[in-house]
């Protein structure tokens, strides 16, 4: 007789079994894709201008009525700053670093510290504003928690202004009407938590021409 504590061989899984995983996955894609562009803050226009996919194909991608191909994903994983596997929902290999890919737009330099979904944690540089410029106070769903690593940070919420020092930290309803940037000319770096729609706020935020003194000041 065998030995008891013997465990019998793993089944191996059926075709059939396989090609439904792989629907699955790429089933997932298209909704993965239109919550990255939503969360970039970017139209259907804007991304096929910066990956030259045309927008029918870009909007049959996130309907879920065109294939997922790697000559489609590659452009689109290179505008969203993630991997592949990201874009295709891959399973965890058990590598837990997380690959730091900055987005830079208008003054600001993200490097996500965190992977997509939920709070997410980024490093956040803010260079100084062209002399000339104003605030423009922005208020969207959500929090924000800020720890300053480096640099001096002015945060105006609603009426007040704050000056916060490296080793300072600010936790804030996003609701309030909020701007932050550095208080001096040097560029202020920042660990930022921010709560839904946060990254999206911020990347689409911009600065405006002040008009009048060419100091910045009224």
């Amino acid at each position: 007789m065998g030995d008891a504590s013997e465990q019998p061989p793993p089944e191996q899984p059926s075709p059939a079994s396989g090609t439904r995983d792989r629907d699955g996955v790429l089933a997932g894609v298209g909704p993965r894709l239109r919550e990255l562009r939503r969360r970039h803050g970017m139209t259907l226009a804007e991304l096929a201008e910066r990956t030259g996919i045309n927008e029918s194909t870009l909007s049959r991608l996130e309907g879920g009525t065109r294939k997922p191909t790697l000559e489609l994903l590659l452009p689109l994983a290179e505008v969203h700053a993630v991997p592949l596997d990201e874009l295709v929902g891959a399973p965890r290999t058990g590598d837990p670093r997380i690959h730091l890919r900055p987005v830079t737009r208008d003054g600001l330099t993200y490097v996500p510290l965190s992977r997509p979904g939920g709070v997410q944690a980024h490093k956040l540089l803010i260079r100084p504003s062209p002399a000339g410029t104003e605030p423009t106070l922005r208020t969207h769903e959500g929090f924000e928690w800020l720890y300053v690593l480096a640099g001096r940070l002015r945060l105006i919420l609603g009426e007040r202004t704050l000056a916060l020092k490296p080793g300072e930290a600010a936790e804030f309803d996003t609701h309030v009407p909020h701007w932050l940037g550095p208080d001096d000319d040097r560029t202020v770096e920042l660990l930022v938590l921010f709560g839904h729609q946060g990254e999206r706020a911020h990347l689409r935020a911009r600065q405006e021409p002040l008009r009048g003194s060419a100091d910045g000041t009224t």
